[in-house]
């Protein structure tokens, strides 16, 4: 957004100087990017007065001046052909930067004659192109600074420009005079009031307008105009063309140029119609679609169907509130014109905009939202223009629809201030500097401006309050504190329980993987997914379809990759979401590592074997200790189908699933490409029983210091019996003294039967008996071996081995 300073006093009396209002346009959150000031470049330039002027001996095109300076008579050769005696010139001395030519002078000799300086025309300091002869000036004092006469006789040549980054929540700042308010309520001077007279319609206009009823709620709910009939359309104003100029605007015409400056000056987009081209009534509908439409900008566009144009009965006359059309364009001999101002509705003109590729400045501003209630002021305003300007005479406004209800309050809290922001401001000052930017205060009620569509609850009016005030001012306060007591917990038990399983994890030597939460419908469909509750309605690619039903398929597909690239022996794990269906309730966490290869490296001694599902079950038993799950769960076979079915457990209390390891199923590597032996282990980190007691402290360390008992049993079992029946059983003969239970020994095959009968095996069990309150005798240690052969040939219908 540019304007220049001389542009912003019309609205704001003040007597700040420019680097003043430069801080307070940054400081208020209009950021200044660039400030360009005329008198910059030409603050060495200085008065002069030519005292003799003579034909340059050796040259007929030039002239040897004696130029009266502030540093005395000075020599200097000049080929302007107005160089005469008598005449007050701008000097520029040895040593000065002419912006004009891109010259730092020096002395200089001429044909022979030395010339100390150089007389300036006005395109050499860049005021004009003008550069037939030097500046002659009517008056001025030798040594006077030029940029003091300028500011004094011509400030418009010298008028810094100001561009500022407006944010997309500040539509009102599209507008000079909402720039000006901004300032007034900082206190960078006082507001002028506008006045906004009606004019008097003259008779009625004889182009009507109409909205088409399906857009007066979402496109157009308001759209105003009259007829101007008379208008002289000649060149505009030379101090309303300076204006556009110095804001990088090409001046058109009279009525093309005032559009323009409501644009900028009051952030009220307009259009004219030559009136003579419009046939029949103006009216707001939605395209058919298909029509080609040639814009003021030459360029034909193709309106889509559904899009808000202006059509009169020839067609479309403009694409509403973006741009006009070129055949209803006002030209030098356009008499009659008719004037439009509408809201149009942002949204609406967001989409029609971005769907052509339309970039316009009055896109620029409806799309953000100006104020609907300066719709029918502007069309006056605008209209007086025309009258002084062009002449003419005006119709009665014609109009259709209203003007949308934006009227709204919020509670103003004078002590959220400081708590939201953290500055102390009075209340009396916090309302006045609310009103200051236009809100009607009632009470503790505070409405905002139908300009200001972006306040929208109450930490809206505090950012008004403290940005007006200055954010500058914020002073650092340390956050309060506890004086007692320990502070709660940062993070939840569960955020916890995944920190201290990532951290374990690694700690065993697996390196983490982040993959995305969707995989594509065959790996799914693999894990027990990819039905159409987890499909993602509108994917990234056709290999993220549906969201993940386990971690394991992202691990596998990064060991896949990995291997491809000559990385054969893996160790890689994830921690975070899976899924078993579409709906928030179905998102539960898992901790899941995955090994792949040989465990250990490559040595003489042979110690290197291919990992196996004991591998992942010694991790996986370490990482349910870390986080705190009970030392006997129990292990069964209730697995999952992407699992080997026999080498593959679950690690269990009842019914609640706390980890399943083991090999993964050939088939799913085989359809995942990767290469076996892979083994892995799933934990599911929210059935994991969280401690009853809650405490930042950890439970004390139970232990005994008496000798803990060890007993061997060997069992005769049916080949088709597993250990883990046996250790199980053992483990339940008494939970109090038996400490743990461990296969060491299996007896299989051909000799065993020889020797046991056919289809039977021998599975040696190490049973270990911890006491906790005295030594147990020998008595109580045959008590639990007779329950320990009790509970184990009952569960697998086996014998004690003799």
């Amino acid at each position: 957004m540019k304007f220049t300073l001389s542009w912003l006093k019309d609205h704001l009396d003040t007597e700040a100087s420019l680097d003043e209002i430069l801080y307070a346009l940054t400081d208020l959150g209009l950021e200044v990017e660039e400030a360009i000031n005329p008198l910059d470049k030409l603050g060495a330039f200085t008065l002069a007065k030519v005292l003799h002027a003579e034909k340059h001996p050796d040259a007929d095109k030039l002239r040897v001046c004696t130029v009266l300076t502030d540093e005395g008579e000075k020599t200097i050769v000049c080929g302007a052909p107005n160089a005469r005696a008598g005449i007050t010139v701008v000097l520029a001395k040895p040593g000065d930067y002419v912006p004009g030519i891109d010259v730092t002078l020096g002395v200089g000799k001429i044909r022979g004659v030395e010339s100390h300086g150089m007389m300036c025309s006005e395109r050499e300091l860049e005021l004009s192109d003008e550069h037939t002869g030097i500046i002659e000036l009517p008056s001025g004092e030798v040594g006077a600074k030029f940029t003091d006469w300028l500011a004094e006789n011509r400030p418009e040549t010298v008028d810094p420009v100001i561009d500022i980054a407006i944010t997309p929540n500040r539509p009102d700042a599209l507008g000079v005079r909402g720039i000006a308010r901004d300032l007034a309520a900082r206190g960078i001077g006082r507001l002028k009031p506008l006045a906004v007279e009606p004019v008097p319609g003259g008779f009625e206009s004889p182009i009507k307008v109409e909205v088409a009823l399906a857009l007066k709620d979402k496109g157009c709910p308001l759209f105003a105009g009259r007829l101007i009939r008379g208008v002289k359309n000649g060149p505009s104003p030379e101090w309303l063309q300076k204006r556009l100029e110095a804001i990088g605007l090409r001046p058109i015409s009279a009525l093309v140029d005032i559009t323009n400056f409501f644009t900028f000056d009051l952030n009220r987009p307009l259009h004219v119609f030559d009136a003579a081209k419009v046939a029949g009534n103006l009216r707001i509908v939605p395209a058919e679609g298909g029509e080609a439409f040639l814009a003021l900008d030459d360029k034909t566009y193709t309106i889509g169907a559904g899009q808000m144009v202006i059509c009169d009965d020839n067609g479309v006359e403009s694409l509403a509130g973006i741009m006009g059309g070129e055949h209803s364009g006002c030209t030098e001999e356009t008499v009659d014109v008719f004037l439009e101002s509408a809201y149009w509705d942002p949204i609406t003109i967001a989409a029609t905009g971005r769907a052509l590729k339309i970039n316009s400045d009055a896109r620029y501003r409806f799309e953000r939202g100006v104020d609907p209630a300066f719709t029918l002021p502007g069309l006056e305003l605008a209209t007086q223009m025309v009258l002084d300007l062009c002449g003419g005479e005006a119709s009665e406004v014609v109009m259709d629809g209203a003007v949308p209800d934006t009227a709204r309050a919020y509670r103003l809290d004078p002590a959220r201030v400081s708590s939201l922001v953290g500055m102390d401001i009075p209340a009396a000052e916090q309302r006045a500097t609310l009103e200051a930017l236009g809100f009607v205060l009632d009470g503790d009620m505070a409405a905002p401006p139908s300009w200001r569509p972006d306040v929208l609850g109450e930490a809206d009016l505090v950012e008004e309050v403290a940005r007006v005030a200055s954010l500058t001012k914020l002073v650092g306060q340390p956050m309060a504190r506890e004086t007692t007591g320990v502070p709660k917990p940062v993070l939840t038990p569960m955020q916890v329980r995944e920190k201290t399983a990532r951290r374990t994890i690694a700690a065993l030597g697996y390196n983490e993987c982040v993959t995305y939460s969707f995989i594509d419908a065959g790996s799914a469909a693999l894990f027990g997914g990819g039905e159409e509750p987890t499909r993602v309605d509108n994917p990234i690619s056709s290999e993220m379809t549906h969201l993940r039903p386990d971690l394991l398929p992202g691990l596998l597909q990064a060991a896949s990759r990995n291997q491809a690239r000559g990385f054969a022996d893996l160790a890689l794990f994830e921690v975070g979401p899976a899924f078993s269906g579409g709906e928030p309730g179905d998102q539960h966490i898992q901790a899941a590592g995955l090994l792949v290869g040989s465990a250990g490296p490559r040595d003489p001694w042979g110690s290197r074997r291919p990992v196996d599902l004991y591998d992942a079950k010694a991790d996986a038993e370490a990482v349910l200790s870390a986080i705190g799950a009970p030392a006997r769960a129990q292990i069964n076979r209730k697995l999952a189908g992407w699992w080997h079915p026999g080498r593959s457990g679950l690690m269990a209390l009842g019914p609640n699933a706390l980890c399943a390891f083991g090999e993964v199923h050939p088939k799913v590597l085989r359809e995942m490409g990767v290469k076996g032996p892979a083994v892995a282990f799933t934990i599911w980190l929210e059935n994991v029983p969280f401690p009853k007691k809650k405490g930042a402290t950890r439970p004390a360390l139970d232990i005994s210091d008496l000798q803990a008992v060890e007993r061997d049993f060997a069992f005769v079992v049916d080949s088709k019996v597993e250990a883990l029946t046996a250790v199980n059983a053992a483990l339940g003969a008494d939970k109090a003294l038996i400490e743990g239970v461990s296969v060491f020994d299996q007896f299989t095959g051909a000799k065993a039967e020889e020797q046991m009968g056919a289809g039977k095996k021998s599975i040696a069990l190490s049973v270990r008996l911890q006491p906790k309150d005295k030594t147990l005798t020998d008595a109580e240690i045959e008590a639990v071996s007779k329950k320990v052969i009790e509970k184990v040939t009952k569960a697998t219908g086996g014998t004690l081995r003799g």
